[in-house]
């Protein structure tokens, strides 16, 4: 009887295991998908167009370069239309090893607080570009 138990737990279990690895897998194998079709939120081209008209909290992609490290986390980055400050981890830097001549893409939202004069990107990843 101690046999048939032990034997159908660790069926259950291994059953249990292979359902949840499943489900994780699918998950892990899912496609990233965007809209891609008409909007009413503003995109912006450059730096110049943010620092000229910011929208908090709006995503932006662009490519340039990150040019000075101002703290831990704040750096300039420039795409030749304009200079704005960015807050990059070491996380999103991802062990890539970065100077100021190494052409990059970075994507984040953009980050405004008037009353604290405090405008920069919440980068959330850079990618080197070839």
């Amino acid at each position: 009887m101690f046999r048939k138990l032990a034997s159908r737990s660790l069926a259950v279990v291994c059953g249990a295991t292979i359902l949840a690895a499943s489900g994780m897998m699918g998950v892990m194998n899912t496609a990233h998908a965007e809209y891609v079709g008409p909007s009413k939120v503003k995109q912006y081209k450059n730096v110049a167009e943010i620092l000229r008209e910011p929208v908090d909290d709006t995503y932006v992609t662009l490519r340039g370069k990150i040019i000075m490290q101002l703290t831990d986390k704040m750096y300039q980055f420039t795409d030749g239309s304009g200079v704005i400050n960015a807050k990059i981890g070491m996380k999103e830097f991802g062990g890539q090893r970065i100077d100021a001549n190494t052409p990059v893409e970075i994507w984040g939202d953009i980050h405004d607080d008037p009353l604290r004069k405090d405008l920069h990107i919440d980068v959330k990843r850079v990618t080197i570009v070839k």
